[in-house]
C-alpha cells in the first residue's frame, strides 16, 4: 500500500514539508560519503528557508497549547487510555518548554555564519558549488566523515525543538482518523463533506494499481481523480474502478482556532 497525504490547511501543509525535510536531512547526514553530506547541506538550506517565517514557532506553540487543553478535557473519557494520554501531555509540555527556551528566530545561528551563507548563495546557482567556486567547501567535503557528521548535527540542532513539536501535532492528527474502504468508479470519487472540518486527507492505494490520486476539496465536497502513473506522458484519467482506503483526519474535540 502506498499512502498519499493531502493537507487541507496551510499550517498542516507547512508541517508536512518540514517533516519531509527533517527526514531527508537526517538520512543524508547519517551516511559517511561526501556526496550524501553535500545533499544534507542542500536540505538544511531548504529547512532554513521554510522555517524562516517569524511567526512559525509562536504558532506551533499555540497549536500545542490548544492540543494540551483539548486532550486534558478527555481525562474523564473511559475510552481513552490514561497512560497514553499522560504520555502525550508530557511530550507536549516538554516540546513547548524547549520551543520557549529556543530564543530568537529559528536557525538564526546559521544565518549569521558567513561561510554557510556563502555556500547557500552559490547552491542556488546550477552547478555553483564546484571546487573552483568554493574551495573551502571542497576542503570540508574532503575532511573526515566524523567531522562532517558532527558539523551537520550541530547545524540541524537549532531546528530540533521545532521538529519535536511538529512531530507531536502530526502524530495526533494522523491518529485521529479512522479509515474506510472506498471505490473510485472509473477513476473518479466524490464525497460530500457536510460542512465538516478536515485538516488532512490520507489515501492508501495498493501499488498493484498503476495510478496516483489527485485531490481537490472544500467544506462542501471532496473530489478524487485517479490518473495513470507515467513519468513521460500527460496524466490521463484511470478508467478502471480503483479500490482505496480513505481517512479524514482532524484535531480532537475541543480544539479551536
Amino acid at each position: 500500500m502506498i499512502c498519499y497525504e493531502f493537507p487541507l490547511s496551510e499550517r498542516v501543509r507547512t508541517f508536512l514539508r518540514m517533516e519531509d525535510l527533517y527526514d531527508r536531512a537526517e538520512f543524508f547526514a547519517g551516511k559517511d560519503e561526501a556526496p550524501n553530506h553535500h545533499a544534507a547541506m542542500h536540505v538544511i538550506f531548504e529547512i532554513l528557508d521554510v522555517s524562516g517565517r517569524a511567526d512559525l514557532k509562536s504558532e506551533l506553540m499555540q497549536d500545542l497549547e490548544r492540543l494540551k487543553q483539548a486532550l486534558t478535557s478527555l481525562r474523564a473519557n473511559p475510552a481513552i487510555s490514561e497512560a497514553v494520554l499522560n504520555g502525550l501531555l508530557t511530550d507536549i509540555e516538554k516540546a513547548t518548554s524547549n520551543l520557549f527556551l529556543a530564543s530568537g528566530k529559528t536557525g538564526q545561528e546559521l544565518r549569521e555564519n558567513e561561510w554557510l551563507m556563502g555556500i547557500k548563495q552559490r547552491a542556488a546557482i546550477p552547478g555553483g558549488v564546484c571546487e573552483f567556486d568554493l574551495p573551502t567547501y571542497h576542503y570540508w567535503l574532503h575532511g573526515s566523515a566524523q567531522t562532517r557528521r558532527a558539523d551537520l548535527g550541530a547545524w540541524l540542532a537549532p531546528f530540533q525543538p521545532l521538529r519535536a513539536g511538529i512531530n507531536i501535532v502530526l502524530k495526533i492528527l494522523r491518529d485521529s482518523g479512522k479509515g474506510s474502504s472506498q471505490v473510485a468508479s472509473q477513476g473518479v470519487f466524490q464525497q460530500m463533506m457536510g460542512g465538516r472540518t478536515v485538516q488532512l486527507v490520507r489515501i492508501h492505494v495498493s501499488d498493484e494499481f498503476e495510478c496516483v490520486p489527485e485531490v481537490s476539496a472544500n467544506k462542501y465536497a471532496l473530489n478524487i481523480r485517479f490518473t495513470v502513473a507515467s513519468n513521460t506522458a500527460r496524466p490521463k484519467l484511470a478508467l478502471s474502478d480503483i479500490t482505496f482506503d480513505l481517512t479524514f483526519c482532524n484535531f480532537p474535540d475541543g480544539w479551536t482556532r
